[in-house]
């Protein structure tokens, strides 16, 4: 039986500003560290980074637990 994958959620414990690094870690089972240093890397050339971060933020339900 084949587990179920986890649901994106912005994490309540271990995030820093809102949880959208940490539940994109979580899903694609990545640590956090890593997706914060490709995200902080990513603002390094131009495009829209901060607003869909933003729009991830808002659409990204918080996590239950």
């Amino acid at each position: 039986m084949a587990s179920q994958p986890h649901r994106l959620t912005r994490p309540r414990h271990g995030r820093w500003i809102a949880g959208v690094c940490a539940g994109l870690g979580v899903r694609f089972g990545l640590p956090a560290w890593l997706v914060r240093f490709l995200f902080v890397l990513s603002c390094l050339l131009p495009g829209p980074q901060f607003i869909i971060y933003l729009v991830l933020w808002i659409m990204i339900p918080e996590d239950a637990y």
